[in-house]
């Protein structure tokens, strides 16, 4: 239902909007609000910025977490039991108490009011996608790699020839549930974002309420353009649900 309501004042004229009371169905469809309402926010500018902070962010956190979830359920290495305890804790350690010491960090470095600090630490691995990469790869019989040691394969051809394909739902699941937190992130381009040309849409969005508050009644090209930011999600869930529901349920049956 509120869905159907941002649809219904996204297609309102101004007049409409705050009329009392309120009806559902505007009286005439205004389709150009979803031309001229981008435009009000610079959404096409803040979408370019948004797409490769996620786009990097994703490769980071999916590509380090299937690697450290790899090494730790299939190599033998000393320290193996407390990297993976070490993980396994650090899940339980809420992100807003590391909020400054790494703010402050990337502040020493000169890197704050840049990119780097919205995409750097997802390539340190995430934990939980650490655990469950784990917990995925130990149900692969162990027979399939040593198959493949005997014909000559490394383990860098053991993960990206065989793993990689048998572990597909697992990092499907994670992109979706990594582009969906990196997509509606607020919190970390609040803290290192200054400049307005690099603001991503979660805070370009924001900033356009800000102007609501002030008095301009807009509200219908607000509607409009959080609709068109919706819809990158959504389209990504509605083409890989298969692969996300099979992930969730693999994951089920290896934790019994």
């Amino acid at each position: 239902m509120p869905v159907l309501w941002m649809i219904s004042i996204a297609l309102k004229p101004d007049s409409d909007i705050l009329q009392l009371p309120p009806q559902f169905l505007p009286r005439t469809f205004q389709w150009s609000n979803f031309v001229n309402g981008p435009k009000e926010v610079n959404f096409y500018h803040l979408l370019g910025n948004t797409i490769v902070i996620t786009v990097l962010s994703v490769f980071g956190a999916v590509t380090s977490s299937m690697l450290a979830g790899y090494a730790i359920a299939r190599i033998n290495f000393r320290g193996r039991s407390f990297w993976f305890y070490l993980f396994t804790f650090s899940i339980f350690v809420p992100g807003i108490v590391t909020l400054i010491p790494i703010q402050r960090l990337f502040f020493s470095l000169h890197l704050v009011d840049t990119w780097f600090p919205l995409f750097v630490p997802a390539f340190l691995g995430n934990p939980v996608f650490i655990f469950l990469a784990r917990q995925y790869f130990m149900s692969v019989p162990r027979s399939i790699d040593e198959s493949a040691m005997i014909d000559g394969a490394g383990h860098w051809k053991i993960f990206t020839r065989l793993m990689i394909p048998l572990t597909k739902p697992l990092w499907i699941t994670m992109t979706i549930m990594s582009f969906q937190a990196v997509w509606n992130d607020f919190l970390n381009p609040l803290v290192y974002l200054n400049s307005t040309q690099k603001y991503t849409l979660s805070l370009g969005m924001a900033s356009f309420m800000g102007n609501l508050n002030q008095g301009s009644p807009e509200y219908n090209y607000y509607m409009a353009s959080n609709l068109l930011y919706m819809l990158p999600p959504l389209l990504l869930f509605f083409f890989a649900q298969r692969y996300f529901m099979m992930g969730l349920g693999s994951l089920a049956i290896t934790n019994k």
